[in-house]
């Protein structure tokens, strides 16, 4: 029996020894496979570097030539200028919506103008066969009232050359 205990033993002992080496495998397999992601991404961090490196030079041969006095000082004034024309382009933006604005609102008022223009010259076409017509009268009146009214001939004929000139 003890020897049947101690085998029982064994095969527990035996049975944790093997799954802690399991979950140490697996726990080794996923360390492998995230330094193998990590190799991956330094190497393409690298090559980032590699590849930015002519920039940073570049812009500190900038710096050396210009008035600013360190990198972050040009970028800062980059971002600036770049704020700066992003907001011009916002203002002539506004400035051509209202110029249109304005142009739809020009057409409105002179259309409206147009036709007040159109109306004063029907009336003034009312007037004018208005006045055609009284001064046919004239010589009407005239010859129906004879020299005996020179005093009203004198008034129409006033009143003749008030008109005329009215209409002038």
């Amino acid at each position: 029996q003890e020897s049947e205990e101690l085998r029982i033993q064994a095969l527990k002992i035996n049975s944790k020894e093997r799954e802690e080496k399991m979950k140490k495998d697996s726990e080794l397999l996923r360390a492998k496979t995230e330094l193998e992601s990590l190799r991956k991404k330094h190497w393409k961090l690298c090559k980032n570097v590699q590849k930015y490196s002519v920039f940073k030079k570049y812009l500190e041969d900038v710096v050396r030539i210009s008035q600013f006095e360190d990198i972050p000082e040009l970028t800062s004034q980059y971002k600036l200028l770049v704020r700066t024309h992003k907001n011009l382009l916002q203002s002539q933006q506004g400035h051509k919506e209202l110029t249109e604005q304005d142009k739809v609102l020009l057409e409105q008022y002179r259309a409206e103008k147009d036709t007040e223009m159109l109306q004063y010259k029907c009336q003034l076409v009312q007037l004018q066969l208005r006045f055609d017509q009284a001064q046919s009268d004239i010589p009407l009146w005239v010859r129906s009232c004879g020299n005996r009214t020179s005093k009203k001939t004198r008034k129409l004929w006033t009143i003749k050359v008030a008109i005329h000139k009215v209409f002038q």
